[in-house]
């Protein structure tokens, strides 16, 4: 990957609506050039995919809760169980295994805390040993954008 990649990249994080022409443009390539060089970052996996990021406000979606989880059942047929549950929950937009005294942290959007207790409900068909919540109060920085600049040195 050298620079014309990386700044591809870079563009395309901030807006995957902009033209292979724009993108071109601003980085200094050919349309060919340029649509050769997306369509190679995207067969090798390196563009997963291009989405819209939706205002979850405007969705009524407002509220982003972190829940927590422990499990006393560290084997495959339970994390398949939990796998099958949490696949099925639209709520539920991010999930990891994590080191150390948790096992995995979800993040999840509601429209209220009503909204949550569903959640809470589904969540727990999986049979959790322990739930902690922890909810947003404050976005104080989000982003989808991957640090590429330290890259371009």
């Amino acid at each position: 990957m050298d620079n014309f990649d990386r700044n591809i990249l870079a563009l395309m994080q901030r807006d995957a609506s902009l033209s292979v022409g724009d993108i071109a443009e601003r980085v200094a390539l050919s349309k060919t050039a340029c649509w050769r060089r997306i369509q190679k970052l995207e067969r090798e996996g390196v563009i997963r995919a291009r989405v819209a990021l939706l205002n979850p406000e405007a969705l009524d979606l407002g509220l982003t809760v972190y829940v927590s989880v422990r499990t006393n059942q560290h084997n495959e047929n339970w994390a398949t169980q939990f796998a099958a549950v949490i696949e099925h929950i639209p709520e539920v937009l991010e999930v990891y295994r994590m080191s150390g005294d948790l096992d995995y942290l979800i993040k999840a959007v509601v429209s209220d805390m009503p909204g949550y207790d569903r959640l809470y409900k589904k969540l727990i068909e999986a049979n959790l040993f322990d739930v902690s919540s922890s909810f947003v109060m404050e976005t104080m920085k989000q982003t989808t954008e991957l640090p590429l600049e330290q890259q371009l040195a």
